[in-house]
C-alpha cells in the first residue's frame, strides 16, 4: 500500500466524496485483500456516507460485514473496534454497540492503554440511542444498557461507581 493511496483517500473524505473515497479502498481490497486498512478504510467513508450523506445505497449490513473483516484482520486495533461499536450505535443496534464497547475496553484494559475517553463519550452516545428508542429509561430491555452507560459516564470523569454513590449520597 502506497502512501499516495492513502493521500488520495483522505483527500476524497475531507472534500466529502465519500463515494470517491469507497472506490480508492474498494481498489485497495482488489489488489491487497488481506490488508485491514482497505476494509476498514471502506466501512469508515460508507459509514460517513450513510451518516452525513444520509444516503443509504449501501445497506447498513454490508457496512458492517466490512467492518468485521477488517477487525478480523487486526484483531488487535481498538479503532476498528470502537469506529465498529460507533456505527453499531448509529444504527440503532444498541445491545452490540455496548458488546463491542464492553470488547474495546478489555483490550484497552490487556494493552494498558487508556480508554476513558472513548467510553465517556460512548455514554452520551449510548443515552443518546435510548431516547431515540423511545421506550423510556425505566424499561426492563432499557436499565441493563443504561447502568452501561452510566459507568462508564462516570469512569471517564475518574470515579468508580462506587465512588459516584457515595459522592453523590454524600451532603
Amino acid at each position: 500500500m502506497s502512501d499516495e493511496v492513502m493521500f488520495k483517500a483522505a483527500q476524497c473524505m475531507s472534500n466529502g466524496d465519500f463515494l470517491g473515497a469507497m472506490a480508492v479502498f474498494d481498489d485497495l481490497i482488489k489488489s491487497e485483500p488481506e490488508n485491514p486498512i482497505g476494509h476498514y478504510g471502506w466501512a469508515e467513508a460508507a459509514f460517513m456516507r450513510l451518516s452525513i450523506d444520509m444516503e443509504d445505497d449501501v445497506p447498513a449490513g454490508k457496512i458492517m460485514q466490512v467492518y468485521k473483516k477488517a477487525m478480523s484482520l487486526d484483531e488487535e486495533n481498538l479503532e476498528y473496534v470502537a469506529s465498529f461499536a460507533n456505527f453499531c450505535l448509529d444504527c440503532g443496534r444498541i445491545p452490540m454497540a455496548i458488546k463491542e464497547y464492553q470488547r474495546l475496553e478489555k483490550m484497552a484494559e490487556l494493552a494498558e492503554i487508556p480508554v476513558e475517553d472513548t467510553l465517556f463519550d460512548a455514554s452520551r452516545l449510548i443515552v443518546d440511542a435510548i431516547e431515540r428508542v423511545g421506550q423510556g429509561r425505566d424499561s426492563e430491555m432499557i436499565q441493563p444498557w443504561l447502568k452501561q452507560a452510566l459507568i462508564w459516564a462516570v469512569g471517564g470523569l475518574g470515579y468508580s461507581a462506587d465512588e459516584a454513590v457515595a459522592t453523590l449520597s454524600s451532603e
